[in-house]
């Protein structure tokens, strides 16, 4: 007989309660790696956002500047084409400040669109820059993606000497 663990009895029982276990899921899983590339990008020093681990990689500003802009890419999907949003009008910048806020600013606009999402939402089909599509598949890629972004800041910032956050799950 094998046992469940109490952590995932304890998240089964929440989301077999909720009318939205899909979405719940998903937030369960965005707002923390959301509060980690924050810190993540909060804890690099100014002076080392053009740090470059190798010549020919992208430097920590630019890749925060890439997670945001796909952090719009994927909430203007979720969405979809009735909400109005200007998510191509992002400003870098070329401060840290600049860079954290776009980053935030990224995260706000993320926020609202999970918000607005339900699971019959997220499971309907929409038409969105002449792409049919369903918002969860952009759910579960943002998600995705920011994990990603997230080891990559890690080692962004332990290759420049710097100890990374303490992650929150």
């Amino acid at each position: 007989m094998t046992r469940i663990p109490t952590l995932l009895f304890v998240c089964a029982t929440v989301f077999a309660q909720s009318k939205n276990p899909l979405t719940d899921a998903v937030m369960a899983r965005y707002q923390p790696m959301r509060q980690n590339l924050i810190e993540a990008a909060e804890a690099m020093p100014e002076g080392s956002y053009g740090f470059r681990p190798v010549a020919s990689e992208s430097s920590f500003k630019e890749r925060i500047g890439h997670l945001a802009m796909d952090n719009m890419r994927f909430c203007k999907f979720i969405m979809g084409p009735t909400e109005s949003h200007q998510w191509d009008s992002i400003y870098i910048g070329s401060k840290k400040s600049d860079v954290v806020k776009a980053l935030r600013d990224s995260f706000e606009f993320c926020d609202a669109a999970l918000t607005y999402m339900n699971d019959a939402k997220a499971l309907a089909e929409i038409t969105v820059v002449g792409k049919r599509v369903h918002p969860v598949d952009s759910m579960i890629g943002l998600v995705a993606r920011d994990n990603e972004y997230y080891g990559n800041l890690v080692a962004y910032l332990l290759s420049a000497s710097i100890s990374p956050p303490a992650p929150i799950q």
